[in-house]
């Protein structure tokens, strides 16, 4: 399979490719300075790639920063994904394609709303979240009024090595190492109480695959683990897994205006189309992204 990714230089991006390459699909990607919004360059990279599948990752991710840039997270994901999904339309034929959404569409739910099936409401409280609303959006218009074959997913929390410290695991394991190399007994956190749905970003590209190959255009698919866990709990296992006696010191700059209470996903219809299962625990992710952080801690004190 001939596949063009968008964001493939980021924390997804780049696992994806891999993963693609491993299953023996050629791989083209966008230049890391291409503007996603730049319909002409867009349009020129992606018809002259004729791939068989486009996966578009390329995004503004950070919730708690789209609360202070809410116009370049609209920009960046509502008009760039319509500037990739008008250039596979010009492809002759054209590519399937996988839209890269998100939970936090889901917003604010209710206990007995849980786990939460791709049929429940959308009601985004995040400029992030909203913007990601949007986006779906547009590819199921691009489905529906012009006929290209537009897979969209809704990615729930997803961690694992190399992931940017803004996101809470990787903020996490990246403070206990430091905090064991300088010898501190505190530890910095935000909001424990939240609880999210994790699943290791190498078993989340796998999916994406997947779904190229099996999911039903048109349709869309929760990618989660179906459990949720608490932020409070991350940060104790990670603290264990590391060895490490913190003490957990709040810091208000860490929490966000609001902040979803609990996502817990259902994977049953990704189960039912292509046989998908998480195959990496929790435990492991968080000893991965703990080894990744002493291991690039460690290049940055040599060099």
């Amino acid at each position: 399979m001939r596949a063009f990714v968008t964001g493939s230089h980021g924390f997804v991006g780049n696992w994806l490719c891999r993963h693609l390459r491993a299953s023996g699909d050629e791989v083209i990607t966008a230049p890391a300075g291409l503007e996603i919004t730049d319909a002409d360059a867009v349009r020129q990279i992606v018809t002259e790639a004729r791939p068989d599948a486009v996966y578009h990752l390329a995004a503004f991710t950070h919730v708690g920063k789209s609360w202070t840039a809410p116009r370049e997270v609209m920009r960046v994901n509502v008009l760039g994904t319509l500037e990739v999904l008008e250039a596979a339309r010009l492809c002759e034929p054209a590519p399937s394609v996988l839209l890269v959404g998100s939970a936090e569409v889901y917003g604010v739910v209710k206990p007995d709303q849980l786990p939460l099936t791709e049929d429940a409401p959308l009601l985004p409280v995040t400029p992030y979240a909203t913007s990601k609303v949007a986006a779906e959006f547009l590819g199921l218009q691009a489905h529906l009024g012009r006929g290209l074959p537009v897979i969209r997913v809704r990615a729930f929390n997803h961690v694992g090595p190399g992931q940017g410290e803004s996101f809470v695991v990787s903020a996490l394991a990246r403070r206990i190492v430091m905090a064991q190399q300088t010898g501190s007994a505190t530890l910095a956190v935000g909001n424990l109480s939240p609880r999210r749905d994790f699943t290791d970003v190498r078993d989340v590209v796998r999916a994406y695959r997947l779904l190229i190959e099996r999911g039903q255009p048109g349709e869309v698919y929760n990618v989660c683990s179906g459990t949720d866990v608490a932020i409070g709990t991350l940060a104790q296992r990670l603290l264990d897994l590391a060895g490490a006696r913190l003490e957990l010191v709040s810091d208000p700059e860490l929490e966000r205006p609001v902040d979803v209470p609990v996502l817990r996903g259902d994977p049953s219809r990704l189960r039912a189309a292509t046989g998908w299962e998480p195959g990496i625990s929790l435990d492991e992710t968080l000893r991965s992204v703990l080894d990744a952080w002493r291991e690039n801690l460690a290049e940055g004190e040599s060099s």
